[in-house]
């Protein structure tokens, strides 16, 4: 079983992103974009995991409460890692502070039943998509041109990759 622990998104939510996502895939067919009825804000991910363990994992999750419901405010768009090197195009949230108290409570409770600790810091948001890796079969030497509109570029030469030997 892969599995992972996340709030669902109401609909209507999902439905407004729904639209977004349709939009963007007009500009980046190439990405891998999320269909809207599977968006939700993950608190852990666990990957493939035994029945067994989700055995146990579903009774350990039991005592985890919140005093109060968590709220949720999504805003703006960003890149993980970053947007020089985008992997995943994502919707932010406001992180309010009970919102990283339960993914630390799901993490501790999941840790204890040997799952690994989560190493980067809890990053609420909505996975929109995820690109793959661009891969280069070719460099080019390009003539750059200033002018009045901006910078013009001429393609001069085209080389291929060597082949791996």
């Amino acid at each position: 079983m892969r599995l992972f622990i996340a709030i669902a998104i109401p609909e209507e939510i999902r439905a407004a992103y729904a639209g977004l996502i349709q939009e963007f895939r007009e500009l980046a067919p190439q990405a891998k974009w999320v269909r809207g009825e599977n968006l939700h804000v993950t608190l852990k991910f666990l990957g493939e995991t035994p029945p067994a363990k989700w055995e146990e994992l579903r009774s350990a999750l039991v005592e985890i409460h919140s005093p109060e419901p968590v709220k949720l405010e999504f805003q703006g768009l960003g890149f993980f890692p970053n947007e020089r090197r985008p992997r995943v195009l994502w919707a932010g949230m406001e992180a309010p502070a009970r919102l990283k108290m339960l993914a630390g409570d799901v993490d501790r409770v999941a840790h204890a039943l040997g799952f690994p600790l989560e190493e980067r810091p809890f990053t609420p948001h909505l996975t929109l998509a995820r690109f793959n890796p661009l891969t280069a079969m070719e460099f080019q030497v390009i003539e750059s041109k200033l002018k009045s509109a901006g910078a013009e570029y001429t393609t001069l030469q085209t080389y291929g990759f060597a082949p791996e030997g």
